[in-house]
C-alpha cells in the first residue's frame, strides 16, 4: 500500500490490525469494565425513545379515558422492554468498536420506523407496529446470541432461556399482526405481564447467590435515571400542547405552567431521594428496582398525555371527567412506585430514619392525590394542589435527611 507523507508505510498488516481493534467480539459475560460511564453512543440511542414514548403519549392525550390509558400502558410496557433489553445488552456487552456503534445504529433505524406506527399501534397501524416491534426483538435476540456463542458451557446455559424468551415474545408479537385489534391487545399484555413476572420469579430465585441476577451496574443505574429524564420531557410536551390547542389563553397558559410544577416536582423527590443510588443484594430488590421504575415512567409519561385535555378544559369547572381522576391515580402510582423503588436500594436499611418518614410521606401524598381526584375541581387548582402535595413531600423528606444527617455527625 502506498506510504503517508512522514509516516510508516500503510500496509496489509496495519489495516487487518485497525480492523481487529475496531470490529471487535461483543465483551463476554463477565468482562466487565470498571467505572465504565454512559457513552454519547447510548445516549443518542436513548434520543430515539424521545420520539417512540412521545407518540404514544400524544396518542393518550386525545383517548384520555379509563380504556385509553390500559392501552397506553400495554404499549408503554412494550417500549420500556424494548429498551430495558437494548440498554442492557450494550451495558453488559457493548464496546466502542464499529461493531457496537453499526448494531446500535441498526436497532435506532428499526426504532424510528416503529415510532411511524406508534401512535395508531392500538388502532389501524396496529399490525405494522407489530411486525416492526417483532423485528426489533428477533435483532436483540441475534446480539445475544452472539454473545452466548463465546460463553463458555456453564454460562451458555444460563443464557439460553432468555434468548428463547426474546424469540417466543417476538413470535407472539409479530403473529399478533395477523388478529383483530382487542385479541392483539391482549397478546401484547401477556408479553408484558410475562415478561414481569419472569423478572419476578428469577430475581427471587437467584437472589440468595446474586451471581445470576440481572447486573445492576453503576452505569446501567445512570441509564435509568436518564430514561426518566426522557418522560420528565413529555410533562413539558404535555403542557405546550395543551396550551396551542386551547388557542394560547391566559388561563390556559397559567394552568399550563402550573402544570409543568408537577414535572418538576417529581424530578426533585426522583433525583433527590432514589437516583443513583445502589440496588440492594438479597432477593426481590433488583426485582422492585426494575418494576419501580416501569411504574414511574409510566406515570410520568401518562400525565404529560393526560395534561393536554386538564389544559384544553380550562374553562370548565369541574374537570370534564375522568381527565381529573386519571391525573391523580398518575401521580398517586407514581408516588407508590418511588417507594417500590427505595425499598430496594442498599441504603434502605441503614438510613431507614430517613427513608421510612420519606415512604409513609409519598404514600400519604397518594392518598391525597386520588381524594382531589375524586373532588375534581378546576384543572388549575387541581394541578396546584397536586403540585405543592409532591412539594410538600421534598421539602419534609429534605428536612429529614437533614435533621438526620446532623444526628450522625
Amino acid at each position: 500500500m502506498s506510504n503517508q507523507p512522514g509516516g510508516a508505510p500503510l500496509s496489509w498488516a496495519s489495516a487487518a490490525a485497525f480492523r481487529r481493534h475496531f470490529w471487535q467480539p461483543p465483551r463476554a459475560h463477565g468482562d466487565v469494565i470498571q467505572g465504565r460511564e454512559v457513552s454519547f453512543l447510548e445516549l443518542f440511542y436513548d434520543l430515539v425513545y424521545v420520539v417512540v414514548i412521545s407518540q404514544a403519549a400524544h396518542h393518550l392525550s386525545g383517548d384520555v379515558t379509563w380504556a385509553g390509558v390500559g392501552r397506553f400502558a400495554i404499549v408503554f410496557g412494550l417500549i420500556w422492554l424494548a429498551w430495558v433489553n437494548g440498554a442492557t445488552y450494550h451495558d453488559l456487552h457493548g464496546r466502542s468498536d464499529g461493531r457496537t456503534r453499526s448494531n446500535v445504529f441498526l436497532q435506532m433505524a428499526v426504532l424510528g420506523l416503529l415510532a411511524v406506527f406508534t401512535g395508531e399501534a392500538t388502532a389501524g397501524d396496529g399490525p405494522a407496529f407489530a411486525a416492526v416491534y417483532s423485528a426489533y426483538l428477533f435483532l436483540l435476540a441475534c446480539l445475544w446470541y452472539t454473545v452466548r456463542r463465546q460463553d463458555d458451557r456453564e454460562l451458555r446455559s444460563r443464557a439460553t432461556p432468555y434468548i428463547v424468551g426474546v424469540v417466543v415474545s417476538a413470535a407472539l408479537v409479530g403473529a399478533s399482526a395477523l388478529l383483530p385489534d382487542t385479541a392483539r391487545l391482549a397478546v401484547w399484555a401477556v408479553v408484558v405481564v410475562g415478561w414481569l413476572g419472569s423478572i419476578v420469579i428469577l430475581d427471587w430465585r437467584n437472589g440468595a447467590t446474586r451471581d445470576t441476577s440481572i447486573n445492576v451496574s453503576a452505569s446501567l443505574i445512570e441509564r435509568f435515571d436518564l430514561f426518566t429524564i426522557i418522560v420528565l420531557g413529555e410533562v413539558v410536551v404535555g403542557v405546550v400542547n395543551g396550551i396551542a390547542d386551547a388557542g394560547r389563553t391566559p388561563s390556559a397558559i397559567v394552568t399550563g405552567i402550573l402544570g409543568l410544577g408537577i414535572g418538576f416536582a417529581y424530578w426533585w423527590s426522583y433525583f433527590d431521594f432514589v437516583a443513583a443510588s445502589r440496588v440492594r443484594s438479597d432477593r426481590g430488590a433488583v426485582a422492585r428496582w426494575l418494576v419501580g421504575h416501569l411504574a414511574v415512567t409510566m406515570t410520568i409519561a401518562a400525565t404529560g398525555g393526560i395534561m393536554v385535555s386538564m389544559v384544553e378544559h380550562v374553562p370548565r369547572s369541574p374537570t370534564a371527567a375522568p381527565a381529573a381522576m386519571l391525573l391523580s391515580v398518575s401521580v398517586a402510582v407514581g408516588a407508590l412506585a418511588l417507594v417500590l423503588v427505595a425499598t430496594s436500594l442498599a441504603n434502605w436499611q441503614s438510613k431507614a430514619p430517613v427513608y421510612r418518614p420519606v415512604a409513609a410521606a409519598l404514600v400519604t401524598a397518594a392518598a391525597v392525590a386520588l381524594l382531589l381526584g375524586w373532588l375534581a375541581p378546576p384543572p388549575w387548582l387541581h394541578i396546584l394542589l397536586l403540585m405543592l402535595t409532591l412539594g410538600a413531600v421534598w421539602i419534609f423528606g429534605s428536612l429529614t435527611w437533614f435533621s438526620y444527617a446532623r444526628r450522625v455527625r
